[in-house]
């Protein structure tokens, strides 16, 4: 990969300068905020997004709560498990970032003198935006889109080819769908006993729900009893 940097006539390096020379066409401004969202904002987005997702399932309840829930437990634990298997890739491949190869480029961002292949920023977003969508396919959607905007910052802050960022994008979703089915069968059964928990089965359900029948609680439906008795008096 690193032959990949030493000549500028290759699509990916031709990429990176067009990329990166929005940056030096943009306003200061944008520049510090394409730095910040590209660095911080993105992964907070990311969380915020998994958090509403989560507490929509817990308010909703049913019999499917808890495997909602753990769908969700897998998002940041796909996130990191992803960002681990790129340590031995990125000591294997060595592929020095795209400023220590190439001149003229309009670097946003201080300090990244770790190797650049694959990028560590596209693998956790791009694992987080596909576990998600597994566990919810419109909140999903959303982080996948964001996932995709945080490839494009890193190579628009001068710190990643864009192969660092598909390469990232190959992990990640690779990751979270390949280990989604074991994750599962081990999250569940444990999000099961959270659930019948007393002190802690509000991370699952809302509390001062009711239950229906076996199944976790559910705001506002009534027990089997109550139903039955309803129906029989029609």
């Amino acid at each position: 990969m690193a032959g990949l940097a030493e000549s500028g006539s290759n699509p990916d390096v031709d990429l990176l300068y067009d990329i990166n020379g929005l940056a030096k066409e943009a306003p200061h401004w944008f520049d510090r905020c394409m730095e910040f969202v590209g660095e911080y904002g993105l992964l907070l987005a990311m969380v915020l997004l998994v958090l509403w997702c989560w507490w929509g399932v817990r308010r909703r309840g049913g019999e499917s709560a808890a495997a909602s829930v753990a769908a969700l437990v897998w998002v940041p634990l796909a996130a990191g498990v992803a960002v681990l298997v790129n340590v031995p890739i990125r000591g294997f491949v060595e592929r020095p970032r795209p400023f220590l190869e190439h001149q003229g480029l309009e670097v946003l961002i201080e300090g990244k003198n770790d190797y650049s292949f694959v990028s560590d920023h596209a693998t956790l977003t791009m694992a987080m935006g596909v576990a998600l969508f597994v566990a919810n396919r419109k909140f999903g959607l959303v982080g996948i889109l964001l996932g995709l905007l945080g490839g494009f910052c890193r190579v628009y802050m001068g710190v990643h080819y864009p192969t660092d960022v598909v390469g990232g994008f190959a992990l990640g979703t690779a990751v979270a769908l390949l280990l989604s089915p074991p994750a599962m069968a081990l999250l569940t059964p444990l999000m099961r006993a959270v659930e019948r928990s007393p002190k802690v089965s509000w991370l699952v359900r809302a509390r001062g729900a009711e239950r229906s029948g076996d199944g976790p609680l559910i705001p506002g439906a009534r027990s089997g009893a109550a139903s039955e008795e309803r129906d029989l008096a029609a």
